[in-house]
């Protein structure tokens, strides 16, 4: 897999999550915690919600349907009803833009 570009570099400000749909994958959700940019599946792992549509305090990301939290720099479900971690995804930023980079690259 190659990398895919989601977005400008400063199209996400912090404190901000934005969701992305790349092309032949499930949507992943962007986060920016004090300028650092992280990427996690955008689909909460207790219910269907956009984890897009919650909010972002520090780097606790907070599902909008049942109020569940995960860690947006490792995953980890941190709030119950959430227990299953979330998916993480590497990012690089370069000339400008954002690009998901696949695994093991």
């Amino acid at each position: 897999m190659q990398r895919i570009r989601l977005c400008a570099a400063d199209a996400v400000n912090p404190g901000e999550v934005r969701r992305f749909d790349p092309e032949g994958m499930d949507p992943i959700a962007v986060c920016n915690v004090d300028g650092a940019l992280l990427a996690v599946e955008d689909d909460c792992t207790h219910a269907i919600a956009s984890l897009s549509e919650g909010r972002l305090e520090g780097e606790v990301l907070y599902c909008p349907m049942h109020g569940g939290a995960f860690n947006v720099r490792t995953g980890k479900a941190c709030a119950l009803p959430c227990k299953q971690a979330l998916k993480t995804f590497p990012l690089e930023i370069e000339d400008g833009a954002v690009w998901l980079v696949p695994k093991g690259r």
